[in-house]
């Protein structure tokens, strides 16, 4: 008996050929997103991560505000300031914050007068030597101790923002921060006389009276993906000011 041999015909060639095209677009599609979830999420940590460097730098230096050593904030009625002329404005008001504008840039600019350990910000701004009881100098960079003198090493921190940059300067030197910055902004917590210790209020432009009575820092950090693979992320902290500039 002859038997007839069957192949494939073109409608069940078609078919597979369908059933086949749909099963690999659908592989690719699972393919990209898998890939764009991967690229949104290191994005998104790269921002935390710019984030965490900067904000945390930004409070340590915050927290030491004002530590002149054993001299408070203020206290000039014993403090020769000849030798370092521009310490004692700064002396006032060892924090503030502009916005300035120039030729259509806008500049956000944080100013710290904060304590040195010494090793990490090369020479300081300034040195203050002091018996802590009677006499204290103030001098430009470092400062050759007398005997019975304690030196305390004090540094002139800028934080500026603008085009989309945050920057640090310090002995004249400048340099980037991190990137990608769309907002920047910072307040200041204020008590009163009558609740010295206790944040009442929050301002962005305090009076030159109000200076004694800050007791904490509010920062606000936008920052953005340059490749729009996520959304902006917004980071807030508060930094409390260890010398209570008081």
């Amino acid at each position: 008996m002859r038997r007839h041999s069957r192949g494939m015909g073109l409608v069940e060639l078609m078919v597979s050929m369908l059933i086949g095209l749909i099963i690999v677009l659908g592989v690719t599609q699972i393919f990209i997103s898998a890939k764009n979830t991967f690229l949104s999420q290191n994005a998104s940590a790269a921002m935390q991560e710019d984030a965490r460097y900067a904000l945390s730098k930004m409070i340590q230096e915050i927290r030491m505000v004002g530590m002149f050593g054993c001299i408070s904030t203020g206290s000039t009625s014993f403090i020769d300031l000849s030798t370092a002329p521009t310490f004692s404005s700064v002396n006032i008001n060892p924090i503030s914050y502009t916005t300035t504008t120039t030729g259509g840039v806008t500049s956000n600019v944080l100013t710290l007068l904060t304590g040195d350990v010494g090793t990490a910000g090369g020479t300081p701004s300034y040195t203050v030597a002091s018996d802590c009881l009677t006499t204290a100098t103030v001098t430009t960079g470092t400062a050759i101790l007398l005997a019975g003198q304690q030196g305390f090493p004090v540094r002139r921190i800028i934080y500026t923002y603008t085009n989309n940059q945050l920057s640090t300067t310090v002995g004249g030197t400048t340099s980037p921060l991190i990137s990608n910055v769309s907002a920047f902004a910072v307040s200041f917590g204020l008590a009163t006389a009558g609740s010295p210790y206790v944040v009442s209020s929050y301002t962005s432009t305090p009076a030159t009276a109000d200076f004694a009575y800050i007791r904490s820092v509010r920062i606000t950090l936008t920052l953005t993906d340059p490749n729009s693979r996520v959304r902006d992320q917004t980071f807030n902290v508060v930094a409390a000011l260890r010398n209570k500039l008081k």
